[in-house]
Order: C-alpha cells, then sequence, then structure tokens
C-alpha cells in the first residue's frame, strides 16, 4: 500500500521534520538513549513498524544492532551483520539507499526480518563527513512502496543521525579514555629515598589518548622509569597504552637490561597488537641515582641539568618505534649522575607546537630546567611551555633528582 505522496512533499514540513530529530530535548543523553529517542521520531513520521541503527564496529567488519524499535531482539540477541552481506550489509558496502519490496523472497542474513513478518525494508548508510558509521533501515508489517520524499527524509536523517553519533561516541571515547589514563597514570611518583620527584599530567583539549609515564621500585632495589605515546587518539590508544604499561612492568621483572625489555615488549606488541605503534623510553636507576641505563624506541631524548651548569638533551641513540620491526637491534645507554643533577622525561605533547620546530621545543625546555628542586622546576616548565594556552596534545613530565 502507498501512502498519499502529500505527506511530506512540502519543504517546510520537511525541514520542521529533521528539526524534530535533531533539537536540543535530547541533550545530555547518552548514544543509545539519543539514538531511541531519535529512532522514536523518526518512525513515528514515517509511520513504519520497525526502525533500527546498527553501528559499524571498531575493525569495520560487522554492523551491530545497537538499538531498534518494533524488533528490539535484533539488540537483546546481538545481531551481528558482515559487511557486504545481506540487506544491512549491502547498503553499507555499497554506501547507498537500498529497498526491498518483498523481504521473505530477498537475500535477508539477519532471519529475523523474516520471523518479524516484515514485507518491506528501505535502508541508508550512516555516513558522516564521508565516512561510513552504520546503517539505518525501516520496515512495515504491510507491503509498502516509499514515496521520493520519505526516501529523501530518511537520507537526510540519516546523515544527522550519523554526525550526532560519531559526535556522541567521540565524547564517549573521550571520557573512557581520561578514565582510563587516570586509573594507570601514578598521582604521583613513589617516594624513594635519596630521589626527589615531580610529575605533570595534563590531557589535551584535542587529542586525549596513549601519553603515559610510570615509576616503579624493582625487586633488587632498582628504580623503573618509563615515558611513553602510543600513536593514534581517543579511547582505543588509551586501551593500548594500558595493555604497553602491564607488558613492560612484566618484561621489567625479567631483566634489568632496558634494551632487552623493549625488545621484549616489541615483539610482544608485533605479535598480539600488529596496527599498534608507540615511542618508549625506559630507564633503569640504580639505588639512589647514582648511575641510569636508559633505551629510546623513537622516543625523544630526556634532558639533564648538572649543578651549576644549563641543561641540555642526553645524548643517546634513538631505535625503532615500538610495533615496526621486532628483531631490530635495541641499544642502552647509561648515564653517571651527581649529587644534585636532575633528569626531565617528557612527551612530545610539552614540546610540539604547529606553528613551530621540535627542536626549538627542546630547546625552551632546556631553558626552563635547573638542578633545582623537582616541584619548583616543574612549575617553571610547565609556565614556560604551556603558559596559558592549553596543549592540544597530552602532556606528561616527570622529574627525578639526585638528593644533593
Amino acid at each position: 500500500m502507498e501512502r498519499p505522496a502529500d505527506d511530506l512533499e512540502s519543504l517546510t514540513r520537511r525541514l520542521e521534520n529533521i528539526q524534530a530529530i535533531t533539537d536540543d530535548a535530547f541533550a545530555g543523553l547518552g548514544v543509545e538513549e539519543h539514538l531511541d529517542a531519535l529512532l522514536g521520531r523518526v518512525r513515528e513520521i514515517l509511520a513504519v513498524d520497525t526502525a533500527v541503527v546498527l553501528l559499524l564496529d571498531r575493525q569495520g567488519r560487522f554492523l551491530e544492532a545497537t538499538v531498534a524499535q518494533g524488533i528490539e531482539e535484533e539488540v537483546i540477541q546481538g545481531v551481528h551483520v558482515p559487511v557486504g552481506q545481506g540487506f544491512a550489509g549491502r547498503v553499507a558496502a555499497e554506501r547507498r539507499t537500498v529497498y526491498i519490496p518483498d523481504v521473505p523472497h530477498a537475500n535477508v542474513f539477519n532471519p529475523l526480518l523474516v520471523q518479524r513478518g516484515l514485507r518491506s525494508l528501505l535502508g541508508v548508510p550512516l555516513l558522516g563527513g564521508g565516512r561510513l558509521v552504520g546503517v539505518m533501515h525501516v520496515g512495515t508489517l504491510a507491503p509498502r512502496r516509499f514515496t521520493a520524499e520519505e526516501t529523501e527524509f530518511l537520507r537526510l536523517a540519516a546523515a544527522r543521525i550519523a554526525l550526532t553519533v560519531q559526535s556522541l561516541i567521540s565524547r564517549s571515547d573521550r571520557a573512557g579514555a581520561l578514565e582510563l589514563q587516570r586509573s594507570l597514570i601514578p598521582s604521583g611518583p613513589p617516594e624513594i629515598p635519596g630521589i626527589e620527584t615531580a610529575a605533570r599530567y595534563r590531557p589535551g583539549t584535542e587529542i586525549v589518548g596513549g601519553d603515559w609515564y610510570d615509576v616503579f621500585v624493582l625487586p633488587a632495589g632498582e628504580i623503573g622509569i618509563v615515558m611513553g605515546d602510543v600513536a593514534g587518539h581517543g579511547l582505543a590508544a588509551a586501551v593500548v597504552m594500558g595493555r604497553m604499561r602491564s607488558a613492560l612492568r612484566s618484561y621489567a621483572l625479567e631483566t634489568t637490561d632496558p634494551g632487552e625489555v623493549l625488545g621484549k615488549l616489541d615483539r610482544k606488541m608485533l605479535h598480539f597488537e600488529p596496527d599498534a605503534t608507540a615511542t618508549v623510553l625506559y630507564a633503569v636507576c640504580e639505588p639512589g641515582l647514582a648511575r641510569v641505563r636508559m633505551s629510546s624506541a623513537g622516543h625523544l631524548p630526556p634532558v639533564i641539568a648538572l649543578p651549576g651548569r644549563a641543561a641540555e638533551p642526553v645524548d643517546m641513540k634513538h631505535d625503532l618505534l615500538i610495533g615496526l620491526d621486532g628483531t631490530a637491534p635495541r641499544t642502552t645507554t647509561s648515564l653517571d649522575l651527581p649529587p644534585g643533577a636532575l633528569l626531565g622525561f617528557y612527551t612530545d605533547g610539552l614540546v610540539e607546537r604547529r606553528d613551530d620546530t621540535v627542536d626549538n621545543g627542546i630547546a625552551r625546555l632546556c631553558g626552563a630546567v635547573h638542578a633545582g628542586p623537582p616541584e619548583q622546576v616543574a612549575a617553571a616548565v610547565m609556565a614556560a611551555l604551556i603558559g596559558r594556552r592549553p596543549a592540544l596534545d597530552d602532556v606528561a613530565l616527570l622529574l627525578l633528582r639526585r638528593t644533593p
């Protein structure tokens, strides 16, 4: 049965309908609650029996039923549709509107569509900024030919919903990444005899994800120091960071050679997380900080300040990043620290700016660092390099001074 053509022919009415599903009434809702409210509006406006949103998984392989009305068992049963297969999979793969007039005789992947008694389906891709987010489809229990106006409305609604989903997921990922970072990054370095410490960590205003630092005491009394930065951003990078942090701690119990620890970490990441890369600096300090051995997997060098002398970057070799080549050799650099000497570890968010070079950023860092009390030095560094302009990327800073 075809609905009267004038139901949605008026441009004014159509714009009002679009506004109805994107107004501020849903502000503050989570992803699923927001989608459920939007689907309710779409279902009401089009007078359909079912409405479903399936979101693309992180690997881009499956569409996962996230919210459904009129066929709620799709979500309850955790329906997954491979991209390219069946009705929704075809919509996703071809990124175009697909109409099925006779569901029982069509090639649908999900048997629930037939079991529910649906006769007609109209599906559209959720595209945000040219990127596939998922698929939305509506269905009817009676045969139905959707008008051009109804089809266009569903496309417009899908475009708005896609942007909303991207925004909500980004907000949710950022909150999740921040919470994960807070749970894994120390609130402050541990108190260690003979060593004064200070640390700062600030999440970026645009990029939150994989920066971390760690300080721990090893069984023989040495101190392990880690400064790392996982490539990427958001919750995915934070999750990889958490796994990498745990793996490095485990390998640190097996050997006190920093290069060997990073080599083991590299092989582990290549095998279990082949798409992940990271820069990591790992140092092992003798009790009291008289001598430090360190190895860098592509990470920026620490800066050192000796009493009465200007700070400068440590002269050391940078090996390959973690995640590029598990057979690449790893080198370890040794450094003697006299009483009063200060070491500063950091991530690139502290020294990197879009309008300047990293070398200039490191030079500014050295200008702010001196062999003084770490808390005072940390305050000076943050004032000089961050100031009143919030950093776009995560910033981690860790200072250690051998007690004078």
